[in-house]
């Protein structure tokens, strides 16, 4: 049995795999906030953050408070990470490594032109007068790809998608041009400038795309 589907075997407890996104999609959660979002009691999310603590899914670290004592809060672990979307990255690196070998720039070619034919799939989608308007549907879209993404706007911070997943992690990993290539991407959906930067902490990673003007 796959690691994914051992997962989702136990995934049939309620309310688990929505705990597990919300989790993924911050940088630490405390019980009360999973409870307030799930609707929940506070000891009924307690219990379920313990049991999939148990299995190793999730741990803890203590977030430091101005005032009063520390907040615990839980984040993922690298054993879920077969469950969120993942492209077929051995293949793709495979054959990426082959074109390598019958000619030097290959293996960029074939990844620009991957990212090319994203350009003409969501341009007819990412569209509006506004860029904040083409920033929401471009992570509208970005989301239902497996990114776990979302537009958000805040005077302090101005516009910015963040997403929390990266199915093309491990081609990211070996060819570091695919960040310029992605970026550029965005650019040419949104009509902005976009500055890209990726937090990691444990197994939760949120990668940050601030839009900025021309």
């Amino acid at each position: 049995m796959t690691p994914s589907l051992k997962i989702l075997r136990r995934l049939a407890k309620p309310h688990w795999f929505e705990t597990l996104e919300l989790i993924k999609c911050s940088g630490g959660i405390s019980v009360g906030d999973l409870a307030e979002a799930l609707g929940m009691s506070y000891m009924g999310v307690k219990k379920h953050c313990m049991a999939m603590q148990k299995l190793g899914w999730l741990d803890t670290w203590r977030n430091p408070k101005a005032v009063g004592r520390p907040e615990k809060l839980y984040r993922l672990t690298d054993k879920v990470t077969p469950l969120f979307p993942q492209i077929g990255n051995e293949v793709c690196l495979s054959i990426l490594e082959a074109a390598s070998q019958l000619e030097t720039n290959a293996a960029e070619k074939l990844l620009l032109a991957f990212f090319r034919g994203q350009l003409e799939r969501l341009a007819p989608t990412v569209t509006g007068d506004s860029v904040q308007e083409r920033a929401e549907k471009l992570a509208d879209a970005r989301n239902a790809s497996g990114h776990y993404s979302r537009c958000l706007w805040s005077e302090e911070e101005g516009l910015r998608i963040e997403e929390f997943h990266q199915p093309l992690q491990p081609l990211f990993d070996r060819y570091p041009t695919l960040e310029r290539m992605e970026v550029q991407l965005f650019e040419r959906l949104l009509g902005a400038r976009v500055d890209r930067n990726v937090f990691r902490t444990a197994a939760l990673t949120r990668y940050r795309f601030d839009i900025l003007p021309r």
